[in-house]
Order: C-alpha cells, then sequence, then structure tokens
C-alpha cells in the first residue's frame, strides 16, 4: 500500500516497531524474561519493630524462622521508614503514595466508626493494579475509615459509637453493610476488621458487608499489659484470638483462587492484626520466645507469614511472584516491658517507640524477596518511605504515573536489579508523630520541629531547644542534638519541610 510512498513506508515500519518494543517493555516491567508481569503479595505487620526480627537483630529474643529465611532468599533495606509513626495515616500513605498529613488527618487514628479517609476520587495502588491488569485483593486489618449504612440519616457516626439502634438482629445498617469501603477504591476482593484489634467494631466484613450481621456486647479487658482491648460490638462468632489465624486462611484462599487465572496476575494486600494489642498467641505459640506473650504472638505472625509463602510454594508460582513484608511503624515497647525483658530491643538500637517521631517510631523492617529478579542475600542502606510502593509498582508494570497521584512517591525499582550502588532513590523524607510533629530527613541529617517525641516516650524539658537535629549516620540512636552547633542547617532543612508541606507534592511531577 506504500509502493508510492517509500519514506512513508519506511517510518510508518520504523513507528509500528517501536511501539512493539514499548509494548513488549512495559508488558515485562523489571521481570526481563519472566513470563508474566509478577504477582505481588504485600504483607504489612502491626506494631513490629525492627529489633523484633531475629535476622535484623541477633539479640533479638524472638525466633521467627520464616522471615529469617525469607530475609536470606531477598533483599534488605535497613533504612526503610512508614509515612507515620503510627498506623491509620502509614495505611493511608501505602495506598495513596501520599502522606497522610496532606488529608483531613493532622494527628492521631481513626476509630472503628470513622468514615473514610482516602477521598472518593484519590487513585489507589489497587487502582494502578487493576489498569496493569491485575486481580486486586486486601485480606486484614483496615482502619482507614468504612462509610457506614445508617439507619436514621439525621444521626451522626462519631469516633467511638455507631449512633444507630444496635438492638435489631436484622439492623437495616447491618443489611446493607458499608456505602464505601475497600472495593469502592480499586480492591475486587476484600476480607476485613474494620480497625484495630482493640476497637470496636468486632467483626469481619466480606466485600463490604459483615460476614456474621448478628450482634453482640463483647466485654473488654484490661490486664495483663498487652491483652487489652475496649468494650464494644461485635459478631456473635468473632473470636478475637482465632483473628491472625483467620486472616492467614483467607489470604491462602485469595492466592489459590487467583493462581488459577494463569493469565492475570494478582495483587494482595496483607495487613496483618498483629503484633498490635490484644497480644493473643494460639496456644502452639505460646512460650516459643524469651519475651514473654508480645514475642509469642511475634512469633506467630511469622508462622502465619510462612503458611502465605508456603502456599506459593505449593502453587508452583514463588520464581515470579514479588513478596515484601514491612510494618506500619516501631514497636509498642514501653519502659516497663524494656525492664522485664531487658535482653530484648524491639525497636534495636533505636531511640523510641511507636508513636515517636524519633527513630523508634517509624524505622521498620523492610525485607522484599522476588527470586525471578532480585539476587538473595542482598542488603541496601537506601532510605524508602512505604509512600514509595506506588512509584515502584508503576516502574514494574510499565505505568507512568499522573501529576495527581503519588505525590509523594519515589520509585525503588532500580535497587532490585542493581549490581552496584545507584543514586539515591529520594532526596529526602518527612517524618509524622501521633501528635503532629514533623521531622525531615535528608541524607545523614534529621532535623525534628520541635521539642520531645511528638508521641508517648517524652513531651521534652522547658530547657530543651526549640527542635532538634541528628546525624543520623553516625548517631542513629539520636543520643547527641545539634540543633545550636548546626544552625545552618537547622535552617536550610527547616525552609525545605516548610516547602513541601505548602506545595503538596515531594515526587516531581
Amino acid at each position: 500500500m506504500f509502493r508510492n510512498y517509500p519514506n512513508l513506508s519506511y517510518t510508518v515500519l520504523m513507528l509500528s516497531l517501536a511501539s512493539l518494543a514499548l509494548l513488549i517493555f512495559r508488558k515485562k516491567g523489571l521481570a526481563d524474561g519472566a513470563a508474566r508481569q509478577p504477582n505481588v503479595i504485600y504483607i504489612l505487620a502491626d506494631d513490629l519493630g525492627s529489633g523484633d526480627l531475629s535476622c535484623l537483630n541477633p539479640d533479638s529474643q524472638i525466633n521467627t524462622p520464616h522471615l529469617d529465611e525469607l530475609a536470606s532468599k531477598g533483599l534488605v533495606f535497613t533504612d526503610a521508614h512508614s509515612g507515620s509513626a503510627v498506623c491509620t495515616p502509614t495505611r493511608y500513605g501505602i495506598l495513596t503514595g501520599r502522606y497522610a498529613f496532606r488529608s483531613r488527618l493532622k494527628k492521631g487514628v481513626l476509630g472503628g466508626y470513622s468514615p473514610m479517609l482516602i477521598e472518593s476520587n484519590r487513585f489507589t495502588v489497587a487502582d494502578l493494579m487493576k489498569k496493569a491488569g491485575y486481580r486486586t485483593g486486601v485480606v486484614g486489618k483496615w482502619h482507614l475509615g468504612l462509610d457506614w449504612a445508617k439507619t436514621d440519616a439525621s444521626k451522626a457516626i462519631n469516633h467511638a459509637e455507631y449512633d444507630a439502634d444496635w438492638t435489631k438482629n436484622e439492623n437495616l445498617a447491618l443489611e446493607k453493610g458499608i456505602t464505601a469501603g475497600p472495593n469502592d477504591l480499586g480492591f475486587d476482593h476484600s476480607f476485613i476488621i474494620p480497625a484495630s484489634l482493640d476497637i470496636p467494631p468486632y467483626m469481619y466484613l466480606r466485600n463490604d458487608k459483615p460476614a456474621d450481621p448478628h450482634l453482640t456486647d463483647i466485654a473488654g479487658n484490661k490486664t495483663p499489659r498487652g491483652v487489652f482491648w475496649r468494650d464494644g460490638k461485635g459478631s456473635q462468632r468473632f473470636d478475637l484470638q482465632k483473628t491472625l489465624d483467620v486472616f492467614g486462611q483467607e489470604a491462602k484462599n485469595f492466592i489459590i483462587g487467583a493462581a488459577k487465572n494463569r493469565s492475570k496476575p494478582f495483587f494482595l494486600y496483607l495487613p496483618l492484626s498483629s503484633p498490635h494489642t490484644p497480644w493473643l498467641p494460639s496456644e502452639a505459640h505460646k512460650g516459643s520466645s524469651k519475651a514473654g506473650i508480645y514475642g509469642d504472638f511475634v512469633h506467630h505472625t511469622d508462622a502465619v507469614v510462612g503458611a502465605v509463602l508456603h502456599t506459593l510454594d505449593s502453587l508452583g508460582i514463588a520464581e515470579n511472584t514479588l513478596v515484601i513484608f514491612t510494618s506500619d511503624n516501631g514497636a509498642d515497647w514501653k519502659p516497663g516491658d524494656k525492664e522485664i525483658y531487658p535482653a530484648h530491643r524491639a525497636n534495636y538500637i533505636y531511640r523510641g517507640e511507636k508513636s515517636d517521631i524519633w527513630e523508634g517510631g517509624h524505622r521498620v523492617p523492610f525485607i522484599l524477596r522476588w527470586p525471578a529478579v532480585v539476587k538473595k542475600g542482598g542488603k541496601t542502606t537506601q532510605t524508602i518511605c512505604l509512600t514509595d510502593l506506588m512509584a515502584t509498582l508503576a516502574s514494574i508494570t510499565g505505568q507512568r504515573l499522573d501529576k495527581n497521584a503519588g505525590q509523594d512517591s519515589f520509585s525503588f525499582a532500580p535497587l532490585l536489579r542493581s549490581a552496584g550502588d545507584p543514586a539515591p532513590v529520594r532526596p529526602s523524607i518527612i517524618h509524622h508523630s501521633i501528635d503532629g510533629m514533623f521531622a525531615i530527613r535528608r541524607g545523614k541529617w534529621k532535623y525534628v520541629d520541635g521539642k520531645g517525641s511528638g508521641g508517648w516516650s517524652s513531651k521534652g524539658d522547658a530547657s530543651d531547644p526549640e527542635g532538634q537535629l541528628y546525624d543520623i549516620e553516625n548517631d542513629p540512636s539520636e543520643t547527641t542534638n545539634q540543633f545550636e552547633a548546626q544552625p545552618a542547617i537547622v535552617k536550610e532543612l527547616r525552609a525545605l519541610l516548610e516547602k513541601h508541606k505548602a506545595q503538596g507534592f515531594t515526587r516531581t511531577l
């Protein structure tokens, strides 16, 4: 057809070949030579510290054989951080690639009846994966708010109570389930509890409907330390102690079902409810550690992860499945726990605990395994944030993020195949505490915009400088505040923090 237009024929041919090459690249992503794009499983522990895993802390008093094996066969990130020092905002950042302080939640966490935090028009990681042809699922602790159906439109839903008539078993609200939840945010399948395991309502929701709509009053528990949950409503057959194993089984069911369609990869977001309080290890795991029932619950968590990994092996799909294991913040390991179990350092060498702006609040374990691509036994000191999932998966699946998506997400995909040490993944990282205190890190310097921990550890002293500055490279335990000794660096980092807060993004759009 181009007989009389040889130049046009050549041009069209070259354009066609270029388009074909781009299509092949996008289909393969980083899985060069793999049969198809990888399955992805993102496992999020709840309140697990960097020092809890025996592969990361040689002095850990907890045996974590399955996570140790995962690390030995994958890539360990030693400078990974959650987007916040507490769970709800971190989960927002994971699924949106956006710091949660940009949302309506400026501090703290949501309750079990809080409305959905992720905006209805917000692009999520699940949306991204669906665009790439993935089957998407979430199994586990949600804690991002749900828009519950109401029996009386004039009544409000607040942080702690659902203002409806709970006395009726066939409550209209329970018949309808929720009006907005995970299935409205890109997930094809969802099986969740609304919030943490110590926050009512205590029930499973399968695809936005209560699995058991018959409610009862569940009495709270105050003692011993760690075995705590609040009074509230819950499904009659809900058993708090079995929750972790239920999530493990549901995850395996999703993987088995999704794997039947070999032409379509799957993405599973698996936010576990452990080892957050209440610490409820099963009988099989009691006494398995030297760190009390907390350590036993971590060991139980390790076993559930091991069961999921075994499922991949049994199906023959482990080679081209990207597994990421991390935690939503640091461990809730308090001074009293340290006194009882002095040999165990749940947050390793890092100062503070869950909730804090100090490293113990947000430096988290991060292990990645992808046998088809990632060389086993690797370790990187590159700084990453859990908000980086979106940009990384976009790179792997050959997609380009819109400027209104993943505003604080940076791809660490270059680290997965690198034989050397490539350029830094991100130019800076912002930290956020439960009380809304900010910090910013660039290179080795970390500037904290206030006194104390910004959380439960310390409010600071009146005589303290108005801010904090630490050399994280040489002083990772944050023992020496250089705020007054380095005024130029303080000024520069403070200005950078304010710029990033005001402009609404950190990734170059």
